[in-house]
């Protein structure tokens, strides 16, 4: 019988990627989305579709339980259900840790702990590095989060380890992108428009994993049978801005591209508006302070080698590589964007 395999979370960027990845290393693929989820990257036949309502605990229960047959469960569950972004912490603390809790301990209640349960955490779990000699994050990195984003994180990860017998894998990835992202999306349309915009003047080192690289890793974790451990997701190396630029342009094929560095205080003041005007109208702003402190952070650069030894994590997508696969999809998408406009 083939593995069972659970995506929660499954209708975002990464998701899809997931769910694809499952098929292909012959998983029975079972994706979780709510009803109004968008199912536009989740189109191969071969998923099966469980619906859950996170704010109603008792259905989310009787869904999960109906889902399999009795006596039946999932190998491997990966939990990718997040927010990065909300109108005020309510919600971060809603999304990115009550809805954990519910969901595992439904789990608990039906008897369908899985084998294997990997979180979807974040770098900005950890916090502020090392601004002075730039030591990479690593594992021994205390947690201080200074993100209610990330405050979020490290409450959801601790609840994890509190939990009697759970078979958690914690993954803390840096920055995610590839096709269909949207946040270095805007980076790569700005500089497709000869603008390249960065935050304050001091050195800073910036890290980055495609997705393809990150969906390997958590199937290579799951195979290598670890367990209660956390792990930094990262490309093994760093890049300033300039050499993230001009990576960008080169598979553009723009020629020239005007850097433009923001001084901190007035990105704060902007991103301090930003957030209250759409707090105001109860939606959240892609620009806000926890944006802006991570904007603000200096070293992102990373250690990952208690992932090389523990499941052989080895990224096959360099900066290059990456952006390259990104910036085709982009363009055809403007292609596509462009030949609709004209039918109209």
């Amino acid at each position: 019988m083939s593995k069972k395999l659970l995506v929660v979370g499954a209708g975002g960027f990464i998701g899809g990627f997931i769910a694809e990845e499952g098929l292909r290393r012959g998983f029975e693929t079972y994706v979780a989305v709510r009803e109004s989820t968008s199912r536009r990257y989740l189109t191969d036949s071969r998923l099966h579709f469980v619906v859950l309502d996170y704010d109603n605990e008792e259905a989310m229960t009787q869904s999960l339980k109906e889902a399999l047959p009795e006596g039946e469960k999932w190998d491997f569950i990966i939990y990718n259900l997040g927010a990065t972004k909300c109108a005020n912490f309510f919600f971060f603390n809603l999304i990115n840790y009550t809805y954990l809790r519910n969901f595992v301990e439904a789990l608990h209640a039906i008897d369908k702990v899985p084998n294997r349960f990997l979180y979807m955490s974040s770098l900005s779990a950890l916090g502020m590095g090392d601004e002075k000699n730039y030591t990479p994050i690593s594992s021994k990195t205390i947690p201080n989060p200074n993100t209610r984003y990330g405050l979020s994180k490290i409450k959801a990860e601790t609840y994890l380890e509190t939990v009697e017998n759970f078979p958690y894998i914690i993954f803390r990835p840096t920055g995610v992108y590839g096709p269909h992202e949207q946040d270095y999306l805007m980076m790569i349309k700005s500089i497709d428009s000869h603008f390249d915009f960065g935050v304050g003047y001091r050195k800073q080192l910036l890290t980055f994993i495609y997705v393809e690289d990150l969906v390997n890793a958590m199937f290579d974790a799951y195979e290598a049978g670890v367990v209660k451990k956390k792990y930094i997701i990262s490309e093994d190396r760093s890049y300033t801005q300039k050499e993230f630029r001009s990576i960008v342009a080169r598979e553009l094929g723009v020629k020239w591209v005007v850097p433009m560095k923001l001084p901190l205080w007035i990105v704060y003041i902007a991103s301090f508006v930003a957030e209250k005007w759409a707090a105001a109208q109860m939606r959240a702003s892609t620009l806000n302070r926890d944006k802006f402190k991570i904007m603000k952070q200096r070293n992102w650069s990373c250690d990952v080698s208690e992932a090389k030894r523990d499941f052989n994590f080895n990224p096959q997508f360099s900066l290059e590589k990456g952006i390259k696969a990104t910036v085709e999809a982009y363009l055809e998408e403007k292609k596509r964007a462009k030949e609709n406009k004209k039918k109209k």
